[in-house]
């Protein structure tokens, strides 16, 4: 017998542990897996900051470069290509990452006819260390310019197209995020 499925009523079981689930939204065993992603760096605006990205032996998407404050720039990000990613209301993103130690901004893209607009929220990296970051989707903040957007609308999960990475940290010099995979869960956090 399932130890998942108590002798109670099914209705009893929705929305319990047993459901549960984890999507896998990229990986990046594919040597295709590349195509699916893109650069976008201050130089849409005039600075030169340096943000690229490669598919490692290891399989990981590895994004590197160097960030520079000059011309008024400061970003460096990428991002998926535009696809329907099916995510639901309860749902959270979890990527496994090994970072170096800065603070980078994870990403969602909705259809909107504002420019550099996104739902954001940041996440801490601990250099050389891999390691799971876990953020509900209801924690991410409308933002344009890296700017709140105070009158935008609540985000809505199946509207989201595009995930991404943005380090736009304010400080000078190298950086380094490896990714190993980016899953959407709707299962509870652990304690």
């Amino acid at each position: 017998m399932n130890s998942c499925l108590p002798a109670v009523p099914f209705f009893v079981l929705i929305g319990s542990a047993c459901f549960a689930e984890d999507r896998l939204l990229f990986d990046f065993a594919s040597p295709a897996a590349s195509r699916e992603w893109q650069t976008v760096n201050d130089g849409v605006m005039g600075g030169v900051s340096e943000g690229k990205f490669k598919i490692t032996n290891d399989n990981t998407l590895d994004f590197f470069g160097r960030l520079s404050l000059a011309n008024n720039g400061g970003f460096a990000s990428i991002r998926s290509r535009p696809r329907k990613l099916a995510l639901e209301i309860g749902d959270a993103v979890v990527a496994r990452i090994k970072g170096d130690g800065r603070d980078y901004s994870f990403n969602l893209y909705v259809p909107r006819p504002l420019t550099a607009f996104s739902y954001r929220a940041s996440f801490q990296t601990t250099a050389g260390e891999w390691r799971e970051v876990r953020i509900p989707l209801d924690k991410f903040v409308a933002t344009s310019f890296g700017r709140i957007v105070q009158s935008a609308a609540p985000l809505n999960p199946g509207e989201i197209t595009s995930v991404g990475f943005l380090l736009s940290d304010k400080k000078a010099g190298p950086f380094k995020l490896e990714v190993a995979w980016i899953k959407a869960s709707n299962a509870p956090a652990a304690k």
